[in-house]
């Protein structure tokens, strides 16, 4: 069956310490899905980093955006900032060339944090919440007609229906997630001392196959001893827009 939205309510949104600078306690169990959701949901990508001054408070904008429903929020720690004296303890190297490729897809002079990519379409500020919302707004009003994805009852595969490919081609990008809040106690850098919190930090980026506009089975990753959650994407291999997306019940 299909999810088409994803919701992360601020009721599940509880924290836990990291043990010797980080040790979170993610959240498991919240509800995915609530009457009103839009049919199709918006990807919202905040690429945020623990030693970054500004990244805070825009986590937290962040984190009252992923409780909407029809928002798929994920979070992206990157790595660029590790040289002001702190090592961002959920950064991996692959977020941030995913974030230069939206860049350099979007004709971005330059990439940055806190910054919002929507839908692989536009890019926002998650500093600015009122200029966010209404990026996040236009995006759910603009649904093009996306391939049907369909998780299959052995929990093993998924499928993904027909439509039109970008030039450029596209994937099937399965993006492993750890549901809820989480919060480091910063040690060194510009934060040093402040407790930063995440939502919906990302663990793994893993590509499942090519997309060609016909119907396809592609086979699911495990996650992590049921620490992980999942949101599939078909996305744009140029252009970088996210075409559809989808959670397993």
């Amino acid at each position: 069956m299909r999810t088409r939205g994803l919701i992360l309510p601020l009721a599940v949104l509880t924290a836990g310490l990291l043990t010797a600078v980080s040790a979170a306690q993610p959240n498991v169990g919240q509800p995915v899905w609530r009457p009103g959701t839009p049919a199709e949901p918006v990807v919202v990508e905040l690429f945020t980093a623990q030693g970054c001054t500004g990244c805070p408070d825009a986590n937290r904008v962040f984190e009252t955006l992923s409780a909407r429903p029809g928002v798929i929020a994920l979070t992206y720690p990157v790595d660029y900032w590790d040289y002001l004296g702190w090592a961002d303890t959920f950064a991996r190297p692959e977020f941030t060339r995913r974030q230069q490729s939206y860049g350099q897809a979007l004709h971005l002079r330059a990439v940055s944090t806190p910054q919002v990519i929507i839908d692989g379409r536009r890019a926002a500020s998650a500093a600015r919440e009122a200029e966010l919302t209404l990026a996040v707004d236009e995006e759910a009003a603009r649904r093009d007609y996306p391939p049907e994805i369909e998780f299959r009852q052995d929990g093993a595969r998924v499928g993904v229906g027909s439509g039109t490919v970008p030039t450029g081609g596209a994937d099937v990008v399965a993006v492993t997630y750890v549901a809820g809040s989480q919060v480091v106690q910063v040690g060194g850098g510009d934060n040093r001392g402040k407790a930063v919190r995440h939502v919906n930090v990302v663990r793994r980026i893993i590509r499942l196959g090519d997309w060609t506009g016909r119907p396809a089975l592609f086979d699911l990753p495990a996650t992590v001893s049921g620490a992980e959650s999942m949101v599939i994407l078909v996305q744009g291999r140029t252009d970088r827009r996210i075409l559809a997306a989808a959670i397993p019940d």
